[in-house]
């Protein structure tokens, strides 16, 4: 009788240890993965904030640098004023009025046109900053910031550019210094315009401020048509040759 022997193949499996070793490498794979998606999702959504703040501001600053460019003339009837001041609130903010008046025919003072630029506090709204008001009137209706000229009764009403501002500061050039506060019947050589959206933080004085490099500063020109002081140079006399000037009817002798 013949004995038959069965041979049974034993299965390989993995260990308990080897389960939990792969578990952990590939945990540690995929928090790194995920560590830098975050990563590079918050540095696109920083830029596009950035991008996007920066664009605002550019905007704004534009318009007050065409309302500067178009009320602004040689015209000693054309009155600058401005003041800064830090509010209730510790925010920097300040105002800027440009006026320009003409003379009817009985020599009266006539406002022809008025533009003002303030930031005030959002007491009605939930930003807690500032928002930027601008207000125009006089005679001349035309108003290329509104798409429909308002109603007489309208003209001096501020309307709203924009809020969250929580910085705003405008200042007069003269000469080599910037002041905060202009009141002189004379224009000023430029208007620098300081605007930020960053969040604030509060100074050791306990008023708010923002990061330097988080401002946005422009520097306007008041008045873009004044005259360049500039020197003539003749040229050199196309005769003049030796360092002798050569003259009609005269010889050159050796």
């Amino acid at each position: 009788m013949r004995k038959s022997f069965r041979t049974y193949k034993r299965l390989q499996a993995f260990s308990l240890a080897e389960v939990l070793v792969a578990l952990t490498i590939g945990a540690m794979v995929l928090v790194a993965v995920l560590g830098i998606y975050g990563r590079a999702e918050r540095s696109a959504t920083a830029v596009t904030e950035t991008l996007n703040s920066s664009r605002l501001v550019y905007e704004v600053l534009q318009l007050l640098a065409e309302d500067l460019d178009r009320i602004i003339t040689t015209n000693s009837a054309t009155k600058i004023t401005l003041e800064n001041k830090i509010d209730a609130q510790g925010y920097q903010t300040a105002r800027l009025i440009i006026r320009k008046s003409i003379y009817d025919g009985a020599n009266r003072d006539r406002e022809f046109e008025k533009i003002i630029w303030q930031a005030s506090y959002d007491y009605d709204g939930d930003t807690g900053a500032l928002i930027l008001y601008r207000s125009h009137s006089g005679i001349a209706l035309e108003d290329k910031l509104l798409d429909e000229q308002k109603e007489r009764w309208q003209r001096e009403l501020f309307v709203p550019i924009c809020s969250g501002v929580t910085f705003f500061k405008v200042r007069a050039g003269k000469a080599d210094s910037l002041q905060d506060d202009w009141t002189s019947s004379s224009l000023p050589a430029g208007i620098v315009v300081t605007l930020s959206f960053a969040e604030p933080f509060k100074t050791v004085t306990g008023e708010l401020d923002v990061p330097d490099s988080q401002k946005f500063t422009r520097t306007i020109a008041v008045d873009r048509t004044r005259k360049i002081q500039f020197e003539i140079v003749e040229k050199e006399d196309k005769g003049k040759t030796g360092g002798e000037e050569k003259t009609d009817g005269e010889e050159k002798t050796d």
